[in-house]
């Protein structure tokens, strides 16, 4: 499985970017997940969707961006998003999507088997 991030940039406090993660494979895009690095920090959760057709699609988010970021995937594309609102300087990190066949938890990176190379967003103050 192969992921591919984009949609990176530089933007100033309060902009807004969209992310893009394309999947190889489209059965991963229903589980899959954001991720965030910082320089000298961990990886972080970002964001997460699940997708059954038991249950619909459900949406989880870190503290932290609920209610500016949003998660969505469009499986006719193999495709991951992540529309980010209100940007602040501490969202300025490396962009990860992430995807796994069998779900796990939602929001640890160890639990997660396919990993896009990630995209820089940079917030101005």
């Amino acid at each position: 499985v192969q992921l591919q991030a984009s949609g990176g940039g530089l933007v100033q406090a309060g902009g807004s970017l969209k992310l893009s993660c394309a999947a190889s494979v489209r059965a991963f895009t229903n589980n899959m997940a954001w991720f965030r690095q910082a320089p000298g920090k961990e990886r972080e959760f970002v964001a997460a969707i699940r997708w059954s057709g038991w249950s619909g699609t459900s949406t989880y988010y870190a503290d932290s961006v609920k209610g500016r970021f949003t998660i969505s995937r469009d499986a006719a594309k193999n495709a991951l998003y992540l529309q980010m609102n209100s940007l602040k300087p501490e969202d300025t990190a490396v962009y990860f999507c992430a995807a796994v066949l069998l779900t796990r938890s939602t929001n640890n990176p160890t639990d997660y088997d396919y990993w896009g190379q990630g995209t820089q967003v940079t917030v101005s103050s």
